[in-house]
């Protein structure tokens, strides 16, 4: 069942090559490919990112603010981003 109060407008992502492409509409969503699919998870945003999910999970940020966060981290490690309509 989707979870609308953590949703945000979708982001599409194009992970490690062509055949591993995902979307993110929730927050759980975005939990699952920060932990799971982030093709590294050392850089400043990435750490940002998985602050910000904690964070809009809790409550304490709106789940648009989150989703700034995850497309800076995105393109940080270089994941082409879509805005999925």
């Amino acid at each position: 069942m989707l979870d609308t109060s953590s949703a945000f407008p979708p982001v599409g992502l194009a992970l490690r090559d062509p055949a591993t492409r995902k979307i993110v509409r929730t927050l759980g969503d975005a939990a699952r490919v920060l932990m799971r699919d982030w093709p590294r998870n050392d850089g400043d945003e990435y750490i940002a990112a998985v602050k910000a999910c904690v964070d809009a999970i809790g409550g304490k940020l709106a789940p648009e603010q989150f989703r700034e966060v995850f497309l800076r981290a995105a393109d940080e490690a270089g994941i082409v981003t879509l805005n999925v309509i």
